[in-house]
């Protein structure tokens, strides 16, 4: 797809009623480096024919529930920066503005069909992308692409300081829902809440004075020049869709009960080390968010849209994470998931508000699963999206959801392209 975007106009949205004038602070997960960039959805919606669809009037409504929006949600139209004392981050509130940019394009629904070619190839559909979050930038950018058949896409891009995953499907949904005319301003559900306390040191009582080190955060040795190849090397996007049979199959595999998740995640954590042939003893690491929502006591509130995850993180070598199977690997997964819990969450916690620390990226494979957020019903007037992701396909796996299809999931990689093929072959192939 060689696209052309021509955009119509880019303006600062402000909440369309007053909001508090304040700074708040952000909670020591909030603030942590592994957080501090932008991350970014594409929704593609198919064309309404003979609906009597109006452009110009469906774009002011998109626009006009975007300032709704963020009257409940008024950080979002705020400014990230660091605290005076250095101890993390906080935003203040001074109802400066969200973007919101409305383009057309000569490119069809049709062309977002799989993996796009390069991994940057949709970047024009979320034009306005923020590098340094910190730096005064809009939290918040919102784009309206018309399709030249007549459909759209929506890229959205957050600040990942201010929202986790959860939190930004409850904001997208509560947005479309303000488009749709079927809630008010009281009516959202649920209502968005602050409450950024509940995750620092001093107030989670925690009593820990040298929190141990995570695996997650632990350097392992580069045995294979694993870091300078996904420098050196071009990187192609992959997707692949896994329905629920095809979920099933794995499952079965494994001869153990597992979630789809466990399963999924340890059969593309395999799949992609054993293609990009690292040498046996090389140690390599999955990372994944898991929500601690209610994994914590007493569990968060309702709403709260701040960052409420912690990384799980396996570790093995490439011997054994070939040699003993998909069972194998699916246990470690499972068991990562089980060690998450109130204490392991308050050494993180305690580790991330008292140090720079953040992943290193040495034989890491980084997943997340946008699959259980309910993006896939993010409806703005133009029918729910028939395909969503993010804006560039990168190095880190996204678990999506598949619209139309509640029971399978799409997944997203980018590949060293001399390693495609056989991640492919062996994505494919569960008992290869």
């Amino acid at each position: 797809m060689s696209s052309c975007v021509h955009v119509n106009d880019a303006v600062l949205i402000t909440p369309s009623e007053p909001t508090p004038n304040h700074i708040l602070q952000l909670s020591a997960l909030d603030s942590q480096l592994f957080v501090r960039f932008t991350f970014e959805y594409l929704f593609v919606y198919k064309p309404r024919h003979g609906l009597g669809l109006d452009r110009a009037a469906a774009t002011e409504n998109v626009k006009s529930a975007l300032g709704r929006a963020l009257v409940p949600y008024y950080p979002l139209a705020g400014r990230v920066r660091n605290r005076a004392d250095g101890l993390g981050l906080e935003v203040v509130c001074r109802a400066q503005g969200a973007v919101f940019v409305d383009a057309v394009s000569d490119s069809t629904v049709s062309e977002f069909d799989g993996a796009p070619r390069r991994r940057a190839q949709w970047r024009k559909f979320l034009s306005l992308h923020v590098a340094d979050v910190l730096m005064g930038a809009p939290p918040l950018v919102v784009q309206l692409t018309w399709l030249s058949d007549g459909g759209a896409t929506l890229g959205v891009g957050f600040n990942h300081c201010l929202c986790d995953g959860i939190g930004s499907g409850e904001f997208l949904n509560s947005f479309a829902e303000l488009a749709l005319g079927k809630r008010g301003l009281g009516e959202l559900s649920p209502k968005p809440v602050w409450s950024r306390h509940l995750l620092n040191p001093t107030l989670f009582g925690s009593t820990r004075g040298n929190p141990p080190s995570h695996p997650e955060f632990r350097c392992v040795p580069d045995l294979s020049g694993f870091c300078s190849r996904f420098v050196q090397e071009r990187l192609t996007p992959t997707s692949v869709t896994f329905d629920g049979n095809r979920l099933k199959e794995l499952k079965k595999t494994t001869k153990t009960p597992c979630t789809s998740f466990e399963v999924l995640s340890a059969h593309v954590w395999r799949s992609w080390a054993r293609a990009l042939n690292l040498p046996s003893n090389q140690i390599i690491k999955l990372v994944f968010s898991v929500n601690i929502r209610k994994r914590i006591e007493p569990g968060l509130p309702s709403g709260y849209y701040g960052n409420a995850f912690v990384l799980g993180c396996v570790q093995t070598c490439v011997r054994d994470l070939t040699a003993k199977g998909l069972g194998y690997v699916t246990e470690l997964v499972r068991r990562a998931k089980e060690r998450v819990g109130d204490e392991y969450v308050k050494e993180v916690v305690e580790l991330v508000s008292s140090s720079r620390t953040s992943v290193n990226s040495t034989g890491v494979l980084i997943m997340t699963q946008w699959s259980r957020m309910g993006l896939e019903s993010v409806d703005f007037g133009m029918g729910r999206p028939v395909q969503m992701g993010p804006v560039c396909c990168d190095k880190y796996c996204i678990l999506l959801p598949v619209c139309d299809a509640a029971n399978s999931v799409k997944v997203n990689l980018a590949v060293p392209s001399s390693a495609v093929g056989l991640y492919l072959y062996f994505l494919s192939n569960i008992c290869a």
